[in-house]
């Protein structure tokens, strides 16, 4: 079970040591590994899950998968929470700690979809507009949907520009089922 209140006090304890240690951007690369590896890998999450498997078993598997990719804090702190039987909440601790990092280095996540895939150089466009919105530096997750049919979506700080195809299409339809031109006699 995610629980917000031990995904934070987790990441905000780790971003402590981390700034302590003068490693903060090394340990936000390892907790963007944890946090990929953790939402998509179903196996991962199942193991962490069930209580059968044992907590020496749970960190030779973290060790396995983590140790030549992380940094010795990050790794002492995955065996922590692992130790602690918090590693169901690896993905939320990561993403808690991105956001704490993200948040003291004035950074804003934004999500830019598109139905197909796009140059660079608009990418670069889209996320020089977002960072003049925002005022802030401006990391861009670029992803594909071909359900959008086409057009684009950007969303950063709880707004959303919304010039997707498939959305413009439901509008169209709903205006139809309205049928304003129908007599009202």
């Amino acid at each position: 079970m995610q629980d917000y209140r031990i995904n934070i006090n987790y990441a905000k304890a780790l971003f402590m040591l981390a700034d302590e240690l003068g490693e903060q951007e090394r340990v936000a690369e390892d907790m963007r590994q944890v946090n990929a590896v953790s939402l998509e890998n179903r196996i991962f999450s199942t193991v962490f899950r069930n209580p059968e498997i044992k907590v020496s078993k749970k960190i030779a598997i973290v060790q396995d998968i983590f140790a030549q990719y992380v940094c010795k804090t990050t790794m002492a702190f995955l065996e922590f929470v692992v130790r602690k039987s918090r590693s169901v909440n690896l993905s939320g601790i990561s993403a808690s700690y991105l956001d704490l990092y993200r948040d003291s280095h004035n950074i804003v996540l934004s999500k830019f979809t598109t139905a197909a895939e796009v140059d660079p150089s608009i990418t670069e466009i889209v996320s020089q507009t977002v960072a003049r919105h925002t005022g802030k530096t401006v990391e861009l997750v670029a992803k594909t949907d071909p359900k959008i049919i086409g057009g684009f979506a950007i969303e950063y700080d709880n707004n959303i520009f919304d010039a997707r195809l498939s959305t413009k299409l439901v509008k169209l339809r709903q205006q139809f089922d309205k049928n304003v031109y129908e007599s009202k006699l």
